[in-house]
C-alpha cells in the first residue's frame, strides 16, 4: 500500500511553503512592509557590531510577529556573517514555560544550540542564578551581539505566590545584564504577545530597563490574505487549485480574527484531503472540509490540556452563545447555565467572579475575547464574550468530556432559551 501511495502523483509540489512558521523569502511577505520597515531599521544597527534597541510586538495570533522578526534576524545573519560579526538569534516560546527558572535554562539550551556548545549546567537541582551564570558564560563565549526573542510572552506567568508575574523578572533581568556587565555581548530583547496590555502588567523596575520601541501588527484583510495565499500558491503543482478555493480560504480566515497561519493552515489540510481523496485537484469543497477539521483540531488541543472546571465555564458560555443572534454571551447569562451545569453533574460551584476570572483566563488561548458593555443604568454591568470559533465546535469537543457527555444537550439548549428570555 505504501508503494501504491508513492506512486501517486501527490498534489503538494513543496509542503515547507504550507507550514505557518516556515521563514519565506521577504518577497513572500505581504501586508507587513511597514512592520518589516521599522523592524529592520531598528536591528541593523548590529550590523555595525551595536545595540540594537529592546522591542515589543503586539497584535492579534497570526498576523506576521513572529515571521517578521525570524526574516529579519535571517538576514542580519548573513550579513554580520560576512563582516565576521558572531551574531546570534536566541527565540523561545514561552507558551508551554512553566516558572522562570525553566525559562532561563531554555534560553541557555537555545544559546548553546545556536552556538554549537554544550549547556554546563543541569535542568534540574541547581538554583536559577547558576542557570543565569551559564546562560551570560555562553553569550559572553561566543556572540558579539544577540538578540533575545520572547514569543508569546505573556504565557509565562510562574508562581502565583510571587509579587511580579515571571515575564516582568525575565525582561528585567534580561535588559540589565548589559547594564551591570554580566553580558558583554550587545543584547536586544524582544517581547512578543497577543495581549495588547501585556506592558500593563510589567514591574515598574522591569519597565524603566526595558523600555522598547513598540510595533504594533493588525489582523489581515481578505484582500492581504489572498495575497499571501497567491504567493505561497506554488506549493501546490501547476493547475491543480481551483479558482474559488483561494479566495475562500482567505475569507474564511478573515472572519476570525484575520490570521494567516490559519489561511496557510487551510490550505494544507485542503491539499492533504485531496490527495487522501485520490482526486486530481483541490476544490472549495475541500476548503469547507479543511474548515471543519482545523477548527476542531485547534479546539480540541486546547479544550484537553483545561481543568474540568474551567471546560464546564466554556461550554456553559459557547451554549449561550450558540443561541444568541450575535453569537455572544454575557456573562451573568453564562453563569446561570454553569450552576445548573455544575448541579446536574454534581462538582463544586464558584461564585460568579470566579466564573469571570477563569472565562478570561481562556482569552489567552484566543478561543473567545470579551467586552464590557451594559444595556442602561437598570441592568447593570456585565462582561460579552465573543467566540473566535463557531460555538457549536467548542460544544462538540468539550462533549468529548464524558462527565459533560452526561447532561443532555437538550435540557441544556432549554435552559440557555429560558436564561436568554430572562435577560434585561
Amino acid at each position: 500500500m505504501l508503494l501504491e501511495f508513492d506512486e501517486q502523483d501527490g498534489l503538494i509540489r513543496d509542503r515547507s511553503l504550507l507550514d505557518p512558521n516556515y521563514v519565506v523569502e521577504e518577497d513572500r511577505i505581504v501586508g507587513r512592509d511597514e512592520q518589516l520597515q521599522e523592524v529592520t531599521k531598528m536591528l541593523r544597527v548590529a550590523l555595525g557590531n551595536n545595540r540594537p534597541p529592546n522591542l515589543f510586538l503586539y497584535g492579534p495570533s497570526g498576523t506576521g510577529k513572529s515571521l517578521i522578526m525570524k526574516a529579519v534576524c535571517k538576514n542580519i545573519h548573513k550579513i554580520c556573517e560576512a563582516r565576521d560579526i558572531k551574531f546570534g538569534t536566541i527565540e523561545v516560546n514561552c507558551q508551554d514555560l512553566d516558572t522562570l527558572n525553566i525559562a532561563v535554562y531554555e534560553l541557555a539550551e537555545r544559546s548553546a544550540d545556536e552556538a554549537g556548545v554544550e549547556v554546563e549546567v543541569p535542568k534540574h537541582g541547581v538554583a536559577t542564578k547558576e542557570k543565569w551564570d551559564e546562560l551570560y558564560r555562553i553569550v559572553n563565549e561566543n556572540f558579539d551581539s544577540v538578540v533575545f526573542v520572547l514569543d508569546e510572552l505573556d504565557m509565562l506567568v510562574g508562581r502565583r505566590d510571587k509579587q511580579d508575574p515571571a515575564f516582568s523578572r525575565l525582561l528585567y533581568q534580561l535588559s540589565r545584564a548589559g547594564a551591570n556587565d554580566d553580558l558583554t555581548a550587545y543584547i536586544s530583547v524582544v517581547a512578543i504577545s497577543n495581549d495588547t496590555k501585556m506592558m500593563e502588567a510589567v514591574g515598574s523596575r522591569a519597565l524603566s530597563s526595558f523600555t522598547p520601541e513598540d510595533v504594533h501588527f493588525d489582523d489581515y484583510d481578505a484582500k492581504q490574505l489572498q495575497a499571501i495565499l497567491r504567493r505561497r500558491q506554488d506549493a501546490f503543482h501547476e493547475g491543480v487549485v481551483d479558482s474559488g478555493v483561494i479566495p475562500l480560504a482567505a475569507a474564511v480566515a478573515a472572519q476570525t480574527h484575520g490570521d494567516a497561519r490559519k489561511a496557510i493552515d487551510l490550505m494544507r489540510v485542503a491539499g492533504e484531503l485531496a490527495e487522501r481523496e485520490g482526486d486530481d485537484g483541490i476544490h472549495e469543497e475541500h476548503v469547507r472540509q479543511a474548515q471543519d477539521k482545523v477548527e476542531k483540531n485547534r479546539v480540541l488541543e486546547v479544550v484537553r490540556g483545561i481543568s474540568t472546571q474551567k471546560k464546564i465555564c466554556l461550554y456553559a458560555t459557547a451554549a449561550v452563545a450558540a443561541q444568541t443572534s450575535n453569537g455572544a454571551a454575557r456573562s451573568t447569562t453564562g453563569y446561570r447555565v454553569y450552576q445548573y451545569l455544575t448541579d446536574a453533574i454534581d462538582v463544586d460551584q464558584y461564585y460568579q467572579e470566579t466564573y469571570v476570572n477563569k472565562m478570561k483566563e481562556l482569552t489567552t488561548y484566543s478561543l473567545l475575547d470579551f467586552e464590557r458593555r451594559s444595556h442602561g443604568p437598570s441592568s447593570g454591568m456585565f462582561l460579552e464574550f465573543q467566540f473566535g470559533e463557531q460555538p457549536e465546535t467548542i460544544l462538540e469537543t468539550l462533549r468529548e468530556d464524558s462527565r459533560i457527555d452526561m447532561i443532555s444537550d437538550h435540557e441544556v439548549a432549554s435552559v440557555v432559551n429560558a436564561q436568554i428570555q430572562n435577560e434585561t
